[in-house]
């Protein structure tokens, strides 16, 4: 489990109790099924309309990405990247080849198969930046839904409150407070429905996507620099130097407060 993703949820349940015990005189009187039916089905109504069947089908996959805490196993893949290294600096082709079978990381496997093909550097190097193309155009897509459905759920939210006015506003002549109070409960948290779900649910599930894509193209790019340098038969050394730099942790890259200036 992601422990961001369960100290937010955590937050968050705080942040309802809070809401429901402490702000109103009936934790009841948030409950509205007919104003969350309205926000709910019609977000995904429209999301339906505008996505195909297949992209939208992978909502429910995408939400359990959020919880699982995913590992990027980058210090693996520099570790498989060194080895070949090594293996190819030798001229031992056979010994590269037996350690792409046990490969996990189909975009590292790809570019060395292409190495010992005896590809052309610039068409590895192009195909190997389109793949990250169509990942990053894939995976971006995949949060656009959700932020499609951020903004849905708010306008389905004004909609489930401008219809809780109109049947008010019908019963507004008879004054009976016990007609009138349920419509406007209806007007009113259709709106709250909506907001809540787009800034609690919606969008922070499309930032976690696409703060996941980021790590994922820092760890590809990585790999297509340490493909590139065994094209070039740098030194293992070299390479495992290089690699290294890509996941080394730096609090500033222009300036270290640890160390002091020279005096004079």
């Amino acid at each position: 489990m992601n422990p961001s993703t369960l100290i937010g949820m955590f937050a968050s349940i705080v942040l309802l109790v809070s809401v429901l015990f402490f702000t109103a005189e009936s934790p009841e009187s948030f409950l509205n099924l007919p104003g969350l039916a309205i926000v709910v089905t019609g977000t995904l109504a429209a999301t339906f309309i505008s996505y195909p069947l297949r992209e939208v089908l992978r909502v429910v996959r995408l939400v359990g990405v959020v919880f699982r805490r995913e590992n990027t196993y980058v210090r693996d893949d520099i570790k498989e990247l060194v080895d070949m290294s090594r293996l190819w600096f030798k001229g031992d082709v056979r010994a590269v080849e037996d350690a792409l079978q046990y490969t996990r990381n189909p975009f590292l496997r790809s570019g060395i198969q292409l190495v010992i093909a005896n590809t052309k550097e610039d068409e590895i190097f192009d195909m190997l930046r389109w793949r990250i193309a169509r990942l990053k155009a894939r995976e971006h897509a995949e949060a656009q839904i959700f932020r499609t459905m951020a903004t849905y759920a708010p306008a389905f939210g004004m909609i489930g409150t401008l219809v809780g006015l109109v049947n008010m506003l019908e019963v507004m002549d008879a004054g009976d407070l016990e007609v009138i109070g349920p419509r406007m409960a209806v007007a009113l948290l259709t709106t709250f429905y909506g907001i809540l779900l787009a800034n609690l649910i919606f969008k922070p599930i499309a930032v976690k996507l696409e703060r996941r894509t980021e790590e994922r193209l820092i760890t590809m790019n990585m790999v297509l620099e340490g493909i590139s340098l065994i094209t070039k038969r740098r030194l293992p050394s070299f390479i495992e130097e290089t690699l290294n730099s890509f996941v080394a942790n730096y609090h500033d890259e222009i300036r270290d407060p640890n160390v002091k200036p020279r005096k004079g």
